[in-house]
């Protein structure tokens, strides 16, 4: 368990809200800094709010005498940055925030975070990390026989999402490589569990059907991606925050590919066990529910991980097959109804607006 300072960012959003929920430790602070943009909910860390040491800070990542403030006041030993915007439908109608975010965000918290850790004496110096959570789609897409992506793997990205994370993985290296920044990369594939954000694929299946309402999925839903338990992911980067090589990329993933379609089915088959009395009545199974829609501008075909290096190196595996991480998830979904309830009607928006103003 964490005993130090971590300043984490982006730490309302999805993966990030389950970073700080399983490393948070009373006897040391986690100072969060979240834009609180659509995406970032701070009711995802209801639990924290009454614990001294959980700081909560609205603010870009690219407010340098912000995140200067912070550094200072209150002298982490690693910096964790989620901060990203990272829906790709999104960046094909609006590649401007993805740009300022991912790239010109990441730059400025590089600078800051590399001044800071400059001016720290020994051995603070020396402990200090700066991990950067990327993601597998940097590496752009596969083709059905070939081998899974190492961290060799050249970059490709063929979304202005995946370009602009590829654009702030470039960025982290650098400064690693020329200013001696002791930074490390992690790239996860799809990652699904509790307080994801409905845009996405496996919430967005529970959630609408639960209301009987369509199934939307992309082209002939062949698409293949190896899909990550959230907290399988949260214990892969504790790992390497602990004990991963300065400078070095690590790949996580389950190992484990399936298609859009696939994972859809299971989701309806598992629905139609745990949730008979939902609006799809046993006659009429949730996967009648299933529409397929025009696929969206270069959608890549396959993802898939090779994990070897972690394995080999932190000893990491992921405890979760896809089978019992969407039963855990599709049970936090029915067991937090208030959240859902909130995401939907655009309530925690509102609690957001009174405590931080507008956005």
């Amino acid at each position: 368990m964490n005993t130090r300072t971590w300043l984490v960012t982006g730490g309302a959003g999805f993966i990030g809200s389950n970073f700080i929920l399983s490393q948070f430790n009373p006897q040391a602070a986690m100072i969060n800094v979240d834009k609180l943009t659509y995406a970032g909910n701070p009711h995802n860390l209801n639990s924290l709010t009454n614990e001294p040491n959980y700081i909560l800070v609205q603010s870009d990542i690219g407010n340098e005498p912000v995140i200067e403030a912070l550094l200072h006041k209150y002298q982490p030993e690693a910096v964790i940055n989620f901060a990203a915007e990272t829906h790709v439908d999104r960046s094909i109608y609006n590649p401007q925030a993805f740009i300022q975010t991912n790239i010109v965000g990441a730059f400025h918290l590089l600078q800051t975070v590399r001044n800071y850790w400059r001016a720290l004496k020994s051995p603070a110096r020396e402990s200090f990390r700066f991990l950067h959570v990327s993601t597998d789609e940097v590496y752009g897409s596969l083709e059905p026989d070939a081998p899974p992506f190492t961290e060799t793997s050249p970059c490709a990205p063929n979304s202005p999402y995946s370009a602009s994370k590829a654009g702030g993985d470039h960025l982290v290296r650098s400064y690693h490589r020329t200013y001696g920044l002791p930074a490390i990369i992690t790239r996860s594939s799809n990652n699904y569990g509790p307080r994801q954000f409905p845009e996405k694929l496996i919430p967005l299946v529970i959630l609408n059907s639960l209301q009987g309402k369509a199934l939307p999925i992309y082209g002939d839903g062949n698409h293949l991606r190896d899909w990550l338990y959230v907290e399988d992911h949260c214990e892969a980067m504790r790992l390497v925050l602990e004990a991963g090589r300065i400078g070095e990329t690590y790949n996580i993933g389950s190992g484990g590919e399936q298609t859009n379609l696939e994972v859809v089915r299971t989701i309806c088959a598992l629905l139609d066990e745990l949730c008979p009395q939902s609006p799809q009545s046993p006659q009429s199974p949730h996967a009648s529910l299933i529409t397929f829609v025009k696929d969206r501008p270069g959608h890549d075909r396959r993802y898939a991980l090779d994990c070897t290096k972690i394995a080999r190196e932190l000893g990491w595996k992921p405890k979760e097959s896809l089978s019992s991480g969407l039963i855990k998830t599709i049970r936090w979904y029915l067991d937090h109804q208030d959240w859902v309830s909130s995401i939907q009607t655009g309530a925690y928006r509102e609690w957001v607006r009174q405590h931080y103003g507008e956005i």
